[in-house]
């Protein structure tokens, strides 16, 4: 098998000296490295420095968003990585760790007056830009030190904090009843948000681009599928392939706005029914709702009211078209199952794959079938296949539980 600089070589770029980089750009710190609680759901060893190892030499992703870079004690983290010659800041925006660019992030919740809880990304080129933009978030929210936390101005004005710092502003996961714009906060991003201050939205993982064909206020906006990943195993689950000539915060700035040649050329996403939300179900008898019915008042099993509304329910309830319309600007959207899915692949057997493809970007999207079948035999390859295509049989997921791939 080649290595790694011999396959990046292998992939011609077009003439316009741009090729194909593979972006996860939600990704959350579990811990720093003395241990301190960042995200207190993310896991203990998702820290700055083991997160860029696992994306670089495990995923073969070569953009990365860190989402809690604005607390300071990650910072911290940070400049000791600097500091040891480990990594080093791009030019371009982003620090560099061996094959990988990570981006400065935050996910920070809004809640304006009248409204529910929302989730944002925002985005920063360089980690000095960063620690001014947590110097100003701290005059604002309660523990700046933490994930994900309340910032306790009107969402339009974070918007122009982070514009008028340069920086990138996306909704996050902006369809799951947990904090998403449309599942949370609003029928309408306008109602809460700058339009022109949108760099692009994340459709989370209980959706996928026809399904946001439903809102015509999307049209304009290019769409991410990012993992949302609370543990190293999660990084890479959703992804997305963009078009640039290097991996830098420049370039992605480029490829949002689909400028010169940079765009989004692929989303890389579970299919919606394995996402955690994408049903209704039914809170007294844990019954998911049967997609061929839409909009519930009463579950359809036991009667009771007490129901956790899905994604593709409330979707279709604040739609403003019939039909779904996906703009000709969008890329597709390629229903792929992650490695960790895939029914009778354990960990041994994903080792042994990974020590003879390198990544699992090449599993996924190189390995041949001969290839993979002489490892871990032809049911396995089969379904690895059938991922890459997506065409998986899969079991709906609701009310916070995944849906499940079924045993062919």
């Amino acid at each position: 098998m080649p290595n790694r600089s011999e396959r990046e070589g292998s992939q011609a770029r077009n003439k316009a000296g741009l090729r194909s980089f593979y972006a996860d750009l939600h990704i959350h710190i579990g811990r720093t490295g003395k241990g301190n609680a960042v995200k207190i759901s993310g896991s203990k060893d998702l820290t700055f420095a083991n997160i860029a190892h696992e994306a670089s030499e495990r995923k073969g992703i070569e953009l990365i968003g860190i989402i809690d870079c604005h607390a300071p004690s990650v910072q911290d983290d940070i400049i000791r990585c600097l500091d040891n010659g480990e990594m080093h800041e791009l030019q371009d925006g982003g620090i560099r760790y061996r094959d990988t660019t990570i981006l400065l992030g935050s996910e920070i919740e809004v809640r304006d007056p009248g409204m529910g809880e929302a989730h944002v990304l925002v985005y920063f080129a360089k980690l000095e830009t960063m620690r001014e933009f947590t110097l100003w978030m701290s005059q604002h929210m309660k523990n700046v030190e933490l994930s994900s936390q309340r910032i306790y101005v009107p969402a339009r004005r974070l918007q122009e904090e982070v514009a008028a710092r340069g920086g990138l502003f996306v909704p996050a996961h902006i369809f799951t009843p947990h904090k998403g714009i449309y599942g949370s906060a609003s029928n309408r991003m306008a109602d809460l948000l700058h339009p022109d201050l949108i760099a692009g939205a994340e459709l989370g993982l209980s959706a996928d681009s026809e399904m946001a064909g439903y809102i015509a206020e999307l049209d304009p906006y290019p769409l991410l599928t990012n993992s949302d990943a609370h543990s190293l195993g999660k990084i890479g689950r959703e992804y997305n392939e963009l078009l640039l000539r290097e991996p830098t915060f420049a370039e992605f700035r480029l490829a949002l706005a689909g400028r010169e040649g940079r765009r989004i050329a692929a989303n890389y996403g579970l299919n919606p029914r394995l996402g955690k939300y994408h049903r209704s179900s039914c809170i007294q008898c844990d019954s998911i709702i049967d997609e061929r019915e839409h909009a519930h008042v009463r579950c359809p099993y036991c009667g009771s009211a007490k129901l956790v509304h899905g994604v593709l329910d409330r979707i279709l309830y604040i739609a403003d078209r019939e039909t779904p319309r996906v703009p000709a600007h969008r890329p597709p959207y390629r229903y792929q199952v992650p490695l960790d899915f895939i029914p009778g692949l354990g960990k041994s057997k994903l080792n042994a794959l990974l020590a003879r493809f390198g990544t699992e970007m090449n599993i996924l999207h190189r390995a041949e079938l001969a290839e993979i079948s002489g490892i871990v035999g032809e049911q396995i390859a089969e379904h690895i296949i059938q991922a890459r295509n997506g065409t998986l049989g899969i079991s709906s997921g609701g009310g916070g539980s995944y849906g499940k791939v079924l045993r062919s």
